[in-house]
């Protein structure tokens, strides 16, 4: 018989108010629920600016992954929205920052528009290391 559990990190903000989970865990591979750039301690985005969005983005999906016992170093593939393509190169440089080779599969979709008006949001599966 499989097993799940969700996972919640104090260093990634909450979203209570709202039927799911930051990640799920099911057997060895964790599954976030995307996240934007929104400071944990004010619930406030970080900035109208996308780089630091995507560095707060990055930063929340992290604590999420080590709270699960992955980490972003274990990220199998990755799923980003951005509301503006002009800002993929932008995202995409911060990513870099935050990802290794070999480089997780990954997926870049520009969309209308994101909760909470922020133009980055990143969701991502990782490996949960024995």
């Amino acid at each position: 018989m499989s097993t799940y559990h969700s996972v919640s990190s104090d260093d990634a903000p909450s979203y209570s108010h709202l039927p799911l989970s930051q990640a799920m865990v099911h057997e060895d591979t964790v599954y976030t629920a995307g996240q934007i750039g929104v400071d944990p301690e004010t619930g406030d985005l970080v900035s109208d600016d996308p780089r630091q969005q995507a560095v707060q983005t990055l930063e929340n999906l992290d604590a999420i992954l080590t709270e699960s016992g992955s980490g972003i170093e274990h990220t199998l593939k990755a799923l980003i929205f951005i509301t503006d393509f002009d800002h993929y190169e932008v995202v995409n440089d911060v990513y870099e920052d935050y990802v290794s080779e070999p480089y997780p599969a990954r997926s870049a979709i520009a969309v209308p528009e994101l909760a909470g008006g922020a133009c980055v949001e990143i969701e991502v599966v990782a490996a949960v290391p024995e």
